[in-house]
């Protein structure tokens, strides 16, 4: 039976000190999530990595420096986003998800998306974007074309970390925050996602 929470803290305070999977048990740090519990932009990455399980905070190092900077260019702060991952504890080495991780895990990260329910969803690179949207398009294919999923618009865009070994992709990422902003400014997604996309958000069974 699907548990229903009022708040971020009562879904953190279920989660806990999870073992619910194996990777309960090589983790530093579970990383929840973190932001604005009302944020009107909502970012989706893959899971946490090296810096994130020794913190227990997602985007730390590098990568979330440069996020910094591409949310002023909005004229924004973290604070006023909220960041999650797919998986809540870090996979050793860095090793994409296992199914029984992703099958574990996500009914959680559905939960938070469902109790910010953010204006804009913004997915992290392929697996983040592939997961949400159901699609098996590449990030290169489809990053920066708006999508509208249920009551959601979802941006598909470059992980940050991706422009800290290729420079080119920098420039991108500035532009795809350029259209983060007008979505949030009311610009319409312009494409529509299909059935299995729902699937994520609930809204089929």
């Amino acid at each position: 039976m699907a548990l229903s929470f009022e708040t971020l803290d009562d879904l953190a305070a279920h989660i806990g000190d999870c073992h619910r999977c194996p990777l309960g048990d090589t983790r530093t740090h579970l990383v929840f999530g973190v932001g604005d519990p009302e944020a009107s932009l909502m970012f989706i990455g893959e899971a946490p990595g090296r810096n994130e399980d020794l913190r227990g905070e997602p985007f730390v190092g590098a990568a979330g420096v440069l996020l910094d900077e591409l949310l002023a260019s909005i004229g924004m702060t973290r604070s006023q986003a909220y960041i999650a991952n797919i998986l809540k504890c870090r996979p050793p080495q860095n090793r994409d998800p296992l199914p029984l991780e992703i099958e574990t895990c996500t009914p959680f990260l559905r939960d938070q998306v469902r109790l910010i329910r953010p204006q804009v969803l913004v997915t992290l690179g392929n697996y983040a974007t592939r997961f949400v949207l159901k699609t098996e398009m590449g990030i290169t294919r489809i990053r920066g074309v708006a999508t509208r999923a249920g009551a959601y618009t979802v941006l598909p865009i470059f992980h940050p970390a991706a422009a800290l070994y290729d420079r080119t992709k920098r420039d991108v990422l500035f532009e795809d925050f350029a259209q983060i902003g007008s979505l949030l400014a009311g610009q319409p997604a312009v494409a529509v996602a299909g059935p299995d996309a729902l699937t994520f958000f609930g809204e089929r069974s």
